[in-house]
């Protein structure tokens, strides 16, 4: 026999009162309602009885939250879901995560599937195409924070990584230890986190009178062979270079693999740096050196701004825009060059 799943209204039918009085006592406002101990622990120790769970959904029409939040991000940010998942359950929130693969499409029914469970905020990392639907969120008073990535004509709250200034640092430190020829390898994505990684490549470079190297590889491609035969076809084409910057760790991974299958030199007498530290760059010979996004930074700004949204009174959003720093770990691929 199915077991009988109580409502709010069966409790407060079973003790004579109002289902205002019962809700009172299990949102733990009991005392503020003057409602009294033998009754509050009489209906807590039958609620625990029953194994009573409230109606999320009707509690969410009632008083317009859900006290869920969606984080719709990309593969890459698997790790960033725990820190947040951490930091919002500790203030009473629920997360749901979810994968856009930044495409527009996805993200658009996504947005939509979540809008209509009345979620109460979002923390996105938005594909290209979707800033209309973004600023439709934010007209309607619903709190959005993106990240890694923003829309620069959006007035709309984000918290990215200082990818110009760190990509700079990293590129400068591969000059400064004698590599001249420096490969850019990237996507041909337009979005302002990879720009910016680009941008800081060519401002170091022009600096030192060097002449810019990039090799551009369709972000649609997803099959990890075919990328690895668009470097092998530039390799093949022309290996005058001495160094490589990889703006993103998926591609720096597929390239390493290939290098040590079928060009294994190349590791021992070429410099290499990534964008996006990676388990696996420990365990190349040599180590490559790589830029680590502060995730646990990134983690606690988003939830930061997503609270102040929901606990604020105001129409209008509180709009902030934050750029964090990035650790750099230099290890073995990027000293100083010392060949004949």
């Amino acid at each position: 026999m199915k077991k009988k799943r109580y409502s709010l209204k069966d409790i407060a039918n079973e003790f004579g009162v109002s289902s205002t009085t019962v809700s009172f006592i299990l949102n733990g406002k009991a005392k503020e309602k003057r409602i009294s101990e033998e009754l509050t622990n009489k209906v807590l120790e039958f609620t625990t009885k029953i194994n009573y769970r409230p109606n999320q959904l009707a509690q969410s029409l009632r008083t317009g939250r859900s006290k869920i939040l969606v984080v719709m991000v990309e593969d890459i940010y698997s790790r960033l879901a725990r820190i947040i998942e951490d930091i919002a359950y500790k203030k009473g929130y629920r997360v749901l995560f979810c994968s856009n693969d930044n495409e527009d499409k996805k993200s658009r029914e996504l947005i939509n599937l979540f809008r209509n469970r009345q979620v109460d905020g979002y923390i996105i990392v938005p594909s290209p195409g979707i800033e209309k639907d973004v600023k439709a969120l934010i007209n309607d008073g619903i709190p959005v924070v993106l990240f890694d990535r923003y829309f620069p004509e959006l007035n709309a709250s984000h918290v990215v990584a200082a990818n110009k200034q760190a990509t700079y640092t990293a590129v400068n430190n591969l000059i400064q230890n004698g590599f001249r020829k420096i490969l850019f390898v990237t996507t041909d994505m337009r979005q302002t986190q990879m720009l910016d990684r680009r941008l800081g490549y060519t401002n170091a470079i022009e600096e030192y009178g060097l002449t810019p190297d990039i090799l551009e590889i369709s972000f649609a491609e997803k099959d990890r062979e075919k990328r690895k035969q668009l470097f092998r076809d530039k390799v093949k084409k022309s290996d005058d270079f001495d160094a490589i910057f990889f703006a993103t760790n998926y591609l720096a991974v597929s390239a390493l693999e290939l290098l040590q299958e079928e060009y294994p030199d190349y590791l021992q007498t070429k410099g290499f740096f990534s964008f996006d530290d990676d388990i696996l760059f420990k365990l190349f010979n040599p180590s490559i050196s790589a830029i680590s996004q502060p995730l646990q930074k990134i983690g606690e700004q988003l939830m930061q701004i997503v609270l102040e949204n929901l606990k604020s009174k105001d129409e209008e959003n509180i709009i902030k825009k934050i750029e964090l720093d990035c650790d750099i770990q230099y290890r073995s691929s990027s000293l100083p060059k010392h060949k004949s």
